[in-house]
């Protein structure tokens, strides 16, 4: 099946920068769209399509990049200017076309405070 390793979680100071990262892994899959998600009830934060095509929620626009490297499998979350609002355990969920499920990450805390 496929697996999904998160990571560059940890904490920052009110202003600061932080990376995520999710490598997925397994066999025989597709993936197709690829996604930031955070909280309890997983609120989306940012997405990008096969074709780059990016969407972010309101909260960072402006302050978030999402990107991906297909050869790797792996999707980034770029953070700047980060709140305390953003305190949170950070998921990404990717799509399998071929199998037409999704699957989740563990999920890596990422805690802003000063």
């Amino acid at each position: 099946q496929v697996q999904l390793v998160e990571s560059g979680g940890g904490y920052a100071q009110p202003g600061g920068s932080l990376r995520l990262s999710c490598v997925a892994s397994g066999s025989g899959f597709s993936i197709s769209a690829m996604a930031w998600y955070r909280g309890k009830q997983r609120e989306l934060v940012a997405s990008i399509t096969s074709g780059g095509e990016t969407n972010y929620a309101d909260a960072v626009k402006g302050r978030v990049t999402i990107s991906r490297d297909n050869g790797k499998n792996t999707v980034y979350l770029q953070m700047n200017n980060l709140k305390p609002a953003d305190t949170a355990v950070y998921y990404c969920k990717i799509w399998d076309a071929g199998a037409k499920t999704s699957y989740w990450g563990q999920g890596t805390q990422v805690t802003v405070s000063s």
